[in-house]
């Protein structure tokens, strides 16, 4: 690729993220993945730490966001569910392919209050109710066959009737203290709006990219 010209130069170098509320920026970009995503636009990278500070990242899905903050679902007694609950710190990572761009949060953690847990897990599939109750998540499996005879298991008990929420099931609200959007801009001229968190709102500025 030649190199670029200034005049080109200078018609990438203006930001195009804007400077205003975050929150409601990602809800903006969300939306527009939702329409170009092909698959999970609301799946996101989850880092967490363990009280050493050793650090852990897996996929989780994003359930629920507004002022509070942003919210996901998971088994309690997982590694992430230890790690949240040992360091009640954790970073989100949305990665849109197809959008070019990425949103990182970083934030406390804080667990929901048993009602909303409740009412989230009553709205799944029961398949996934039953699953829920039959995995002991991140936990050594001995084989294929014994994770199938479990499900089998559980679903027997539960052929009618609703199926209540197992107390290891739970979720998590980050609240977000740094928010940084990226977007991908030629000639490698990125675009990076940091937010941060203060007692008076939101301030922002520029990163270099």
């Amino acid at each position: 690729m030649p190199n670029p010209t200034p005049g080109q130069i200078a018609r990438v170098a203006e930001s195009e993220i804007p400077s205003g509320d975050p929150l409601a920026l990602f809800a903006q970009w969300l939306a527009e993945a939702g329409e170009s995503e092909p698959n999970d636009p609301n799946a996101m990278a989850l880092a967490t730490a363990n009280s050493n500070g050793s650090p852990s990242v897996r996929m989780v899905l994003l359930k629920d966001h507004g002022p509070d903050g942003f919210t996901f679902y998971t088994n309690g007694d997982s590694r992430k569910g230890e790690e949240i609950r040992a360091n009640m710190q954790a970073a989100l990572l949305f990665h849109w392919k197809s959008l070019r761009r990425q949103i990182r949060i970083e934030g406390k953690v804080y667990e929901v209050e048993p009602e909303l847990a409740d009412a989230y897990f009553a709205s799944r599939s029961r398949d996934s109710q039953l699953g829920a109750l039959a995995s002991d998540q991140s936990r050594p499996l001995a084989s294929r066959g014994e994770l199938l005879a479990r499900v089998a298991k559980v679903a027997a008990r539960h052929v009618v009737g609703s199926v209540l929420r197992p107390p290891h099931w739970t979720g998590f609200r980050l609240e977000p203290q740094r928010m940084e959007f990226w977007m991908d801009r030629p000639f490698r001229i990125h675009d990076r709006r940091q937010f941060d968190r203060t007692e008076d709102g939101w301030t922002n500025t520029l990163l270099y990219p």
